[in-house]
């Protein structure tokens, strides 16, 4: 197993290396691309051109100029944006972290909780009117594109019902939790919803379909046989087993929601996580806060990738062997 671990780590490391290479290569080396020419403004000469390239190292050969970018940003924390001078990389991106998952472990939570309960009683109500309308809330919630549902919530919320129904809703925006926790629930309800009815949906047709299966397996006949009630075969014998690949789904959705796929939820209520960050670096191509921002997403990515292979591993040892 430890042999196993040792790879499949190994594995991980190699793919952030070359995902950092080509990240790099997408922004420094593409033909007609010129970080040399954003940073020095619309219209500037040849002479500044050059005493750019020169104080950014963009005069290097490629291989230097991203092992010069790596030093910065991985040994001495002092990559500065391209865009905002004097404004470095790393801390941007550490204080953004916390806000990111706030509000990816709060949606998280409800959508694992919602998911788990549709899927159930969909699975267990199979052929009764409950089945079908739980699967139809489902897809109502998947259909739904998080921006346009965010951008309907704020206009109800914050706008149109906002003196009446909803004057408790405090403006967009985000609060610390050490600084008030009450005030950070509130500024986060609203987002926390919003992408969890995504999820949600999407974690109830999957565990419903896996529920159906296991209430066809011959344990579960078995465990009838032997006069188990209904309830008790499906709480504890096909639900446990249903729920391996809810568990390794929500593994690879909790690791691309932290390293940024939470943009757009971030991006319309307004809360200066990575995936708002990634955001405005994308809009103003500040290439040192991307390249920074890209590899946090791509570390969180391939971690839970690595996480969940790991764990297959472990409850089934032919996965190991098989590698």
């Amino acid at each position: 197993m430890l042999g196993y671990i040792t790879k499949r780590f190994g594995a991980a490391i190699l793919v952030l290396f070359a995902i950092s290479v080509l990240v790099f290569l997408i922004f420094f080396a593409t033909p007609g691309v010129d970080p040399a020419a954003r940073i020095a403004g619309k219209n500037a000469d040849p002479a500044t051109l050059a005493q750019v390239r020169a104080s950014f190292g963009l005069d290097e050969p490629l291989p230097i100029q991203y092992a010069m970018m790596m030093k910065h940003l991985f040994i001495t924390h002092d990559l500065t944006s391209f865009v905002n001078r004097g404004v470095m990389v790393i801390p941007q991106i550490i204080d953004a972290i916390p806000i990111t998952l706030s509000l990816v472990v709060g949606a998280a939570v409800i959508w694992m909780v919602l998911g788990v309960v549709m899927g159930t009683l969909a699975g267990a109500m199979r052929g009764t009117l409950v089945d079908p309308l739980v699967m139809l809330l489902g897809v109502f919630g998947v259909s739904l594109p998080v921006y346009w549902l965010g951008e309907v919530v704020n206009l109800i919320t914050q706008k149109e019902l906002h003196d009446s129904v909803f004057s408790w809703v405090p403006p967009l925006g985000y609060v610390p939790f050490s600084q008030s926790p009450g005030q950070w629930a509130l500024h986060l309800l609203f987002p926390w919803l919003t992408l969890a009815l995504l999820y949600a949906g999407i974690y109830a047709r999957l565990l419903r379909g896996e529920l159906i299966n296991a209430l066809n397996e011959d344990y579960v006949r078995t465990a009838r046989a032997k006069g188990l009630s209904e309830r008790r075969i499906l709480i504890k014998h096909a639900l446990r087993c249903s729920l391996i690949p809810i568990v390794s789904l929500f593994g690879l959705d909790f690791g691309a929601l932290v390293g940024g796929a939470a943009l757009l939820t971030e991006v319309v209520f307004g809360l200066p996580g990575v995936g708002k960050l990634t955001y405005q670096a994308l809009q103003n191509l500040d290439l040192p806060v991307i390249m920074g921002t890209v590899l946090y997403a791509a570390f969180f990515v391939v971690l839970a990738n690595a996480v969940v292979d790991v764990l297959y591993a472990r409850l089934d040892p032919r996965v190991r062997h098989a590698a």
